[in-house]
């Protein structure tokens, strides 16, 4: 048994769930033939933000994917009248997956919380290049699904384990 209770063979299990979802470096995620490269790097852009600057608002369009360079920014989501901050954000994050794979609208406010660099990779260069190169498109749906994976996997740590007959792990 783990020292909290938990058997080493169900903290063995979800080690190796989590390694399976981990995310992948950035580098690897955009590694494209060097034309597509070109691409992408053209038209990126590069903005700071100073602490408190907003970055983009929730239900605003998405105008492509976030790298975070520099800084820590918070992410702060709002449902009705409730307002809930999420997991910060920090350097080497690539954010906006969802929004720029799906509806194109986002889904939460980025605030920095401290000087900030963020790259945005624009959602016209990414449709070209998801052209010139479709495994691209593929690569981040694939982390997309690794990183809703995560977040249910973190979702599941923070409840009690529930056994068969109602008993409680914790």
């Amino acid at each position: 048994m783990h020292e909290e209770g938990e058997p080493a063979v169900w903290r063995e299990s979800r080690i190796r769930r989590m390694e399976e979802v981990r995310a992948h470096p950035v580098a690897e995620l955009l590694e494209c033939p060097a034309p597509v490269e070109l691409l992408l790097s053209g038209m990126a852009h590069c903005f700071q933000y100073r602490a408190g600057e907003v970055v983009f608002h929730q239900s605003e369009s998405c105008r492509g994917l976030y790298l975070v360079i520099s800084g820590r920014l918070l992410r702060r989501a709002e449902w009705g009248q409730t307002s809930v901050a999420l997991a910060p954000v920090r350097a080497g994050e690539l954010l906006e997956l969802a929004a720029f794979l799906s509806d194109g609208t986002h889904n939460f406010t980025l605030t920095a919380e401290t000087a900030a660099s963020v790259l945005l990779l624009p959602s016209d260069a990414l449709s070209l290049a998801f052209q010139n190169f479709p495994p691209l498109r593929m690569r981040l749906l694939e982390e997309l699904a690794r990183e809703v994976s995560r977040a249910y996997f973190n979702s599941c740590l923070s409840r009690p384990l529930r056994l068969r007959g109602g008993c409680s792990a914790n």
